[in-house]
């Protein structure tokens, strides 16, 4: 039986849902309470700081010796800034925490903490894109000669023809407001000194423990053999918690100081207010369509707002230089012209988010190709099969080349299964009862899986990507899996298990993987960006291999016969064409305590593997059917449907579910998820009551096809699909309100449509009646 293809429980659902997880928090147990005081305003200069005299507190004067943190892209465009782990002499953003609070515990760090006194000479702060980049702005750093902090720019030969060409040039700006991942636990940690060896103990609710471990190191000026970093149980990540922020600094700093056991624990405000953000872009797009609706050619001004600094290790260049490089999306045009540029502002910094870049970029092609068809009088549907990419391998106007795919195809299933011609003549009669119901389409590329290729030409220091895996069965036949990249909700060891089964015959429930520690794992570059069931099930289905060439020769010798004819299953080593077998754990044991009989093979079965592939394009179409109402510019979903193509599914179920999730999450931009500034870089969106993720009730049942393209780029055939749904979901969400919106003219080209905005639009359209 193969277990690659079954809907097999997660097994690691059992202790979670009985609540035997182990959280952060679970293990703060006694030790010492930590409270940060954070800085009330957005910009400002340190004039002092008043300290109770009975509390332990600790300023940026008493970690003089601590380096910023300061990752950097090799580039001549990028401006490398230094991140103090608590400043000295100014204030970067509201939320910036400037001191530190340890005692007993957290009742009595908080209130120690109210009576710390900051004094800051406030400056005026720069907030949004028309201030940061007007031409007399003052630097947000004094290291910096403008708020352009990274820019990458290109112009293939040919676009200005396309221009003069084209029959119909669409421009569009589009805006995506700032997000926060928002994870159900948030931010925490646990420094344990042991006074024996010296060393410190990080448990932190983290994705990279491995460069977790690294850039605290490094900061610190300390040997990384120093330091043990756990990530336990992790209540979500979303990409806000692969990033090395001040806060791990300081904890093992004190833990090293103070030599006793310290922990933090994040509230939601502090989540809200200091964690990082995602997604506060602007763009500006021209395209230059045919009069058939071939796009011709793609000219782009892409602006990210970065925050402050720059997060480590993928630095602030992570969304600029994605929106830079993977705009032109599912779409076959050969000439494209870009600027893009990553601008710093005193605001929280930002860092990769489910999908970076991809929500925003697609929501920016996709909004143009539905306003392209209108004006050229094309159906929407149309318009893209005309654009789409049809052959493989497609190399794009930035230089990527995409693997084989299935964009139309993904696409026509989607239409067939949506049913278009009932949902159109139900819009019409809903219309004439004063009901505004709309349906959106969304198609796009999601690259997934790319190793130390992709960074690389980004000009990074750190260059993540491999993974590497440490496979042993021991002599029961059992299997240890030593992973470094470190799943926090995914149910990556389920699909791992599954994997690893098919290779040597055993049941996923004998195979128990390892990973989230430094000192149990080998080095490895954590969970993110889609990548773990390619690269690190790519690790593990070579390492598991080597370990089954063994079991087979083994097998062999034992039986007298040929490696060649050695088949592993269902617990047993057989030979082909005949009734000859032996359980897999007597190999086990013999591979251990008869290893003299094996010439040519070590002892043991033990083995390890490295995979650092250049990547797979997964793609998918969206559509969503929603309600307006159009008196309180409140959306209802109705209906969503995903055509999604992830190559070989080694967990249909698990992959359902992180297209579920994503897709939730990618309804939440379009609809609700708002961070919002005032003027002066003070946060009004600190809490639940302001900031309106999406519950149960806003969510519809998610209808899901799968599709499956093998492809060579990736050795598990599986390609990454953990953000898909948050990248094509806004788009098809936004043309469905438009689309019901259509009676009244309206185009929306802002994330999220929020009941105020769509108001606004009526207003404006003259299309409510309290207008």
């Amino acid at each position: 039986m193969n277990w690659i293809g079954r809907r097999l429980p997660r097994l690691e659902d059992p202790a979670l849902l009985k609540g035997g997880g182990s959280y952060v928090a679970d293990h703060a147990g006694k030790a010492a309470a930590v409270c940060f005081v954070r800085s009330p305003v957005a910009r400002g200069t340190i004039v002092s700081i008043e300290m109770p005299s009975d509390g332990t507190v600790f300023t940026g004067r008493d970690l003089a010796d601590v380096k910023p943190i300061r990752p950097i892209l090799h580039r001549p465009d990028y401006v490398a800034i230094g991140q103090p782990v608590l400043p000295v002499d100014r204030v970067s953003f509201c939320g910036q925490a400037v001191a530190v609070v340890v005692a007993d515990d957290a009742a009595l760090a908080e209130d120690l903490a109210e009576q710390v006194f900051v004094d800051i000479d406030v400056a005026d702060a720069i907030v949004d894109f028309d201030t940061a980049l007007a031409p007399d702005a003052a630097p947000v750093h004094p290291e910096a000669t403008s708020n352009v902090v990274v820019e990458g720019r290109m112009k293939t030969q040919g676009l200005d023809q396309a221009f003069a060409e084209a029959a119909e040039i669409v421009a569009l700006d589009v805006r995506s407001h700032r997000q926060s991942a928002a994870p159900m636990e948030n931010r925490g940690g646990l420094a344990e000194y042991d006074a024996a060896s010296g060393r410190v103990t990080l448990t932190a609710s983290v994705q990279m423990p491995h460069m977790l471990r690294t850039g605290i190191a490094d900061t610190l000026g300390i040997p990384e053999s120093e330091l043990r970093v756990i990530a336990p149980d992790v209540g979500g990540g979303f990409g806000q918690k692969m990033s090395l922020f001040p806060e791990y600094v300081v904890l093992v700093w004190l833990a090293r100081k103070l030599k006793r056991s310290v922990a933090w624990i994040e509230d939601r405000r502090e989540n809200l207010l200091a964690s990082a953000h995602g997604r506060d872009q602007a763009f500006s797009l021209r395209g230059a369509f045919a009069r058939d609706g071939r796009l011709l050619g793609l000219e782009a001004d892409l602006r990210s707002n970065i925050g402050a600094f720059s997060c480590y290790p993928v630095t602030c260049g992570v969304e600029p230089l994605m929106a830079f490089a993977e705009l032109p999306g599912p779409y076959d045009f050969a000439e494209y012209g870009v600027r893009s540029r990553g601008v710093t502002t005193n605001t929280c910094m930002m860092a990769p988010y489910r999908g970076v870049s991809r929500p925003t970029l697609t929501f920016s092609m996709e909004r143009m190709m539905d306003v392209a068809a209108k004006r050229l009088g094309i159906d929407a549907a149309e318009i893209r099969r005309r654009n789409l990419i049809k052959a493989f391998p497609h190399r794009s106007p930035t230089g990527l080349v995409y693997d084989e795919g299935s964009y139309l195809q993904a696409m026509e299933v989607a239409i067939e299964a949506a049913g278009l011609p009932a949902f159109r003549a139900r819009q019409e009669a809903m219309r004439e009862r004063g009901r505004y119901l709309g349906v959106g389409l969304s198609v796009f590329s999601e690259r997934t899986g790319y190793g130390t290729p992709a960074y690389a030409a980004r000009g990074m220091e750190i260059v993540p990507g491999y993974e590497i895996v440490d496979c042993t069965m021991d002599p029961s036949g059992d299997v240890v899996l030593r992973i470094g990249s470190s799943p926090h909700g995914q149910g990556l060891k389920t699909s791992l298990a599954q994997l690893v089964s098919d290779e040597l015959g055993v049941e996923p429930q004998r195979i128990r993987i390892i990973s989230g520690d430094t000192d149990a794992t080998p080095y490895g570059w954590g969970t993110f960006a889609s990548r773990s069931m390619v690269i690190a099930g790519g690790s593990s289905k070579l390492a598991a291999g080597k370990v089954a060439g063994k079991l087979k020769t083994i097998a062999a010798t034992l039986m007298e016969t040929s490696p060649d004819d050695i088949e592993l299953k269902d617990g047993w080593a057989r030979v082909s064409h005949s009734n000859q077998a032996m359980e897999i754990g007597t190999l086990a044991r013999a591979a251990y305590h008869q290893s003299h009989r094996f010439k040519g093979l070590l002892p043991g079965l033990h083995e390890n593997a490295v995979y650092d592939p250049g990547g797979t394009f997964s793609n998918a179409s969206h559509i969503a059917f929603v309600e307006v109402d159009i008196e309180t510019g409140g959306v209802r979903v109705e209906r969503f449907l995903v055509a999604e193509d992830a190559g070989v599914l080694i967990n249909p179920m698990i992959v359902d579910g992180q297209i579920t999730g994503g897709v939730a999450q990618g309804i939440a931009n379009a609809l609700f998820e708002e961070i919002v500034y005032d003027d002066t870089g003070n946060l009004l969106t600190a809490s639940f009551a302001d900031y309106l993720p999406p519950t149960a009730a806003e969510i519809p049942e998610i209808e899901i096809m799968h599709m499956e393209t093998v492809s060579a780029e990736s050795v598990t055939k599986a390609k990454g699909v953990g953000e898909g749904g948050a990248i094509g979901a806004p788009a098809a969400v936004v043309n469905a309100i438009c689309d019901a919106l259509s009676p009244f003219g309206i185009e929306l080209f802002e994330l999220p449509a929020t009941p105020q905005r769509i108001r606004e639009a009526l207003r404006r359209a003259g299309g409510a009646s309290y207008a």
